[in-house]
């Protein structure tokens, strides 16, 4: 594989070529140990960008179609599989057809009904290798032919509150199907899903903070932290030796990382003092801020809090490029606001005392911890289009001269390239 340059000039985003501009929403499905499995993909174009379109099957079909092909979405999330909603008139329809049909599952919309026609396209689109899933699932009895074709079973933990969960899940048991929770949105939610048997997870609960008033921080991620204010405080290189090798892994994982990244020197370095001068300081910040979302002996590629954060800091990077025409302090302060919006879910501590321990520039304090100026802006954009809050977030993208095009191919490129970090840090470890 190619080596991966986290300091690498980023280009400015490509438009996307499409009309009507396209909009999709990436939500992240875990397993029940917390690993990144696939993504449900939410698409909108700018005009149904709340979902009501006049013409479903031309419309969603288009976006779909065009989010695969032109904006190249399904390539960017690398071997994640894609959930995508489709209705009754998408499913009959031969447009279907026309996806990836071993990286798709096709979520059937809770206004899809039970009929024969549904349950025999579903058989066979089976034969083409295409997976089913049920959104929103409310059992009745009309409903247990689908139940036959299908994989697995999303239920709404809002609509199922009240009692009414566990029953819906034992009457499930009667047929070998993958039950999904999703709007999982607290650590207490996740837990109780995990007891009553729940295989996949859907929600940003493990981008909560799960606050714990005695919780230390471990020890390994307390070196990184160091070396970060070191860096940022252009301590020399012997000082910053002197700490790496206060954790040999971390050692080894520097060692591993230059010889990665590396590719072409003739020597390969043998020594910290030689790994610092080659990957050079501001590489060398870029990647001790990923480091900290990275678990000993877990799959980087699989952590989809890490997955989360690089999206978010080369997403903000790509933007700043646009609003900046370059400028190398704001890309990278827009580049390190996104990496550390997600440290109070990583550390289990409040993120103010986590933003003042680091000796933050102003400008990124204000944007993580009240979202204010420019940078704050930029953050609670993308944090609304990861959502697939799109008609709040095509409003302040205007108000930052960003266009939704610009917005999705940023994504796009972040996508990919937050994969393509997973697996070099899985080299590193």
């Amino acid at each position: 594989m190619e080596a991966i340059d986290p300091l690498a000039a980023a280009p400015a985003p490509h438009l996307v070529s499409a009309s009507p501009e396209i909009f999709v929403g990436c939500q992240p499905i875990l397993d029940r140990r917390q690993r990144l499995l696939a993504y449900e993909l939410l698409f909108r174009s700018s005009e149904s960008n709340r979902a009501r379109v006049r013409d479903n099957l031309q419309a969603t079909s288009q976006v779909i179609v065009t989010a695969f092909s032109e904006v190249g979405i399904g390539s960017a999330l690398g071997h994640s599989r894609c959930f995508i909603n489709v209705d009754e008139c998408l499913l009959l329809s031969e447009m279907v057809e026309l996806l990836p049909a071993d990286r798709v599952t096709l979520e059937l919309l809770e206004s899809v009904p039970p009929s024969k026609a549904v349950v025999d396209r579903c058989r066979a689109l089976r034969q083409c290798g295409f997976r089913f899933a049920l959104d929103d699932f409310i059992y009745h009895p009309s409903y247990e032919a689908l139940l036959e074709v299908v994989d697995l079973v999303k239920l709404d933990l809002i609509q199922l509150k009240n009692g009414k969960l566990a029953p819906t899940v034992d009457r499930l048991k009667r047929w070998p199907l993958k039950l999904l929770a999703e709007k999982v949105e607290s650590h207490r939610a996740f837990g109780q899903c995990l007891a009553l048997g729940f295989g996949l997870f859907q929600g940003y609960y493990f981008a909560r903070p799960h606050l714990l008033v005695s919780r230390r921080i471990d020890p390994a991620k307390a070196t990184v932290l160091n070396l970060l204010k070191l860096v940022a405080g252009e301590a020399e290189t012997g000082i910053l030796e002197q700490e790496f090798k206060r954790d040999p892994v971390l050692c080894v994982s520097l060692l591993r990382l230059v010889a990665s990244v590396g590719i072409g020197l003739r020597v390969h370095p043998t020594s910290i003092r030689q790994a610092i001068a080659v990957l050079g300081r501001q590489q060398l910040q870029r990647w001790l801020q990923l480091l900290l979302y990275a678990k000993p002996g877990a799959a980087a590629a699989a952590d989809p809090l890490l997955r989360l954060a690089a999206t978010r800091g080369k997403w903000m990077e790509l933007l700043s490029v646009i609003l900046s025409n370059g400028e190398d302090d704001f890309t990278d302060l827009a580049f390190m606001t996104g990496i550390f919006s997600l440290l109070d879910a990583l550390f289990g501590v409040a993120l103010e005392d986590i933003a003042f321990s680091l000796d933050l520039t102003r400008e990124v304090k204000a944007a993580l911890l009240a979202r204010d100026g420019e940078l704050g802006a930029m953050l609670s954009l993308v944090e609304q289009w990861e959502r697939g809050d799109f008609g709040q977030a095509v409003e302040l993208a205007a108000s930052l001269r960003l266009t939704g095009a610009q917005m999705a191919q940023a994504q796009t490129e972040a996508l990919r390239w937050s994969g393509e970090i997973g697996r070099a840090v899985d080299g590193a470890d």
